[in-house]
């Protein structure tokens, strides 16, 4: 299969086309738009308020067919696999290495550094055609692209892009490194210490709960520099796979997203050069809080993923294959109603994702969208994943489907990058300060 995103630059170098998209109910994927936001400078720096408004539902030329095209990777190059990678507890090498053939490993990384140059919207949408197939996958390609490669692109200099973006790029999975055993919502309490060396820094300490720390050669890593200013001393490194002193000291087995690798690591008198700090000494603390307000929406979008895999596995079942009485289960009212109940709140998730992801593109404040759209898309897919296994029934309930699966996929959605509570901390933060006098 040609790689995704060469296939796609031609378009997302022009203007979109206004062209509807297919309108397939089972993919209930977002139409195109002439009108959809780029994060490229060209497009930031336009006058929006000259834009016709337009359903959030559209997507651009572009995206629309990077949909498409992930979608069918997906399905055929994934899909076979998804079992027995869950069984296993581990990512298939060959899957990771057809993610950076295709493309979908560097989506908003530049042209110049083998990225594909497009837009936020795009590895969203990514995310999510993932996500209908397997969580796991999604999550990795979520992590690397709106953690990782947005972290260097943003506060990186111009040395860490050559450095860093064509490895991330083509080849090299990337991990972020924030929490720690005493640190999960708290993050700023991490107990990572880095110290000045004559040619750089030194780093002792250790992380938990690391998403893609198995498969990643490159993680930033968050360490205080000068703990006597408390979270002011936070600062961002990027340290490479093989440095003296770094290691993984365990794999955690885990309820769901099995596949996906999520490690402690150890950092033992682990020097770098002055060249792998990211950003400036002390603005760690804003590195992370800015990408993991980003990095929300794409959770976001492999929990709306989820659901919409779960919620077509089990209708095409009910609808098509399990009788009752005499007729189709999806023929009773009864669960007529549960279904089309579990659609409409997927739609609605949807629209916060993409509401979120157009607002960040178009430069306008997301935070508290972000939190909306990841705090109800994790409650939609544990609610839709839920109902999609008891649909089922006892077809819903063995390991032979995904709909189990599925269901214990769903969980993490709202524990990591910010547990359910945190968002609604944010969101009712935001809201009080808009509304007290």
């Amino acid at each position: 299969m040609a790689s995704i995103t060469r296939a796609l630059r031609p378009l997302s170098r022009t203007t979109p086309s206004a062209r509807l998209a297919s309108k397939r109910l089972a993919t209930v994927r977002p139409v195109q738009s002439a009108y959809a936001f780029s994060t490229t400078p060209r497009r930031r720096e336009a006058d929006l308020s000259e834009l016709t408004p337009t359903p959030i539902s559209l997507l651009s030329e572009t995206e629309s067919m990077m949909a498409d095209m992930v979608s069918k990777f997906a399905s055929e190059q994934i899909g076979p696999k998804v079992r027995d990678m869950d069984e296993a507890e581990t990512m298939d090498p060959a899957v990771v290495e057809g993610l950076f053939e295709q493309g979908v490993m560097g989506i908003e990384i530049p042209e110049e550094f083998g990225g594909a140059g497009m837009n936020f919207t795009a590895a969203i949408v990514a995310i999510e055609e993932l996500a209908r197939i397997d969580p796991s996958v999604s999550v990795m390609v979520d992590v690397h692209n709106t953690l990782v490669n947005t972290a260097i692109m943003k506060y990186g200099d111009a040395q860490a892009h050559r450095t860093w973006l064509p490895k991330l790029s083509t080849g090299t999975v990337g991990s972020f490194c924030l929490s720690e055993p005493v640190s999960g919502s708290d993050a700023f309490a991490l107990q990572t210490k880095a110290e000045k060396t004559a040619d750089g820094y030194k780093i002792n300490g250790s992380k938990m709960w690391i998403t893609n720390a198995m498969e990643s050669g490159i993680f930033i890593v968050f360490a205080n520099l000068n703990p006597s200013a408390g979270y002011k001393g936070i600062t961002a490194f990027i340290v490479e796979k093989g440095t003296p002193g770094f290691s993984i000291a365990k794999k955690e087995k885990k309820l769901g997203i099995r596949a996906s690798s999520t490690c402690v690591l150890n950092f033992d008198d682990v020097v770098i050069p002055k060249s792998n700090i990211l950003g400036e000494e002390g603005k760690g603390y804003k590195i992370a809080i800015e990408i993991l307000n980003e990095g929300r929406i794409g959770i976001a979008a492999q929990m709306t993923g989820l659901a919409l895999g779960a919620w077509e596995h089990a209708a095409r079942y009910v609808w098509n294959d399990r009788k009752q009485f005499g007729q189709l289960i999806g023929e009773f009212q009864g669960m007529q109603h549960q279904i089309a109940q579990a659609y409409t709140e997927i739609a609605a998730a949807r629209a916060l994702v993409y509401n979120a992801a157009r607002k960040k593109e178009a430069g306008q404040d997301f935070v508290k969208d972000a939190a909306m759209a990841k705090l109800y898309a994790s409650q939609v897919a544990g609610r839709v994943a839920g109902s999609a296994v008891e649909w089922m029934g006892g077809m819903g309930f063995v390991r032979e489907g995904i709909a189990e699966k599925m269901f214990r996929d769903s969980k993490i959605g709202a524990i990591y990058e910010g547990t359910s509570n945190i968002q609604l901390q944010t969101i009712a933060k935001m809201l009080q300060k808009q509304y007290t006098n």
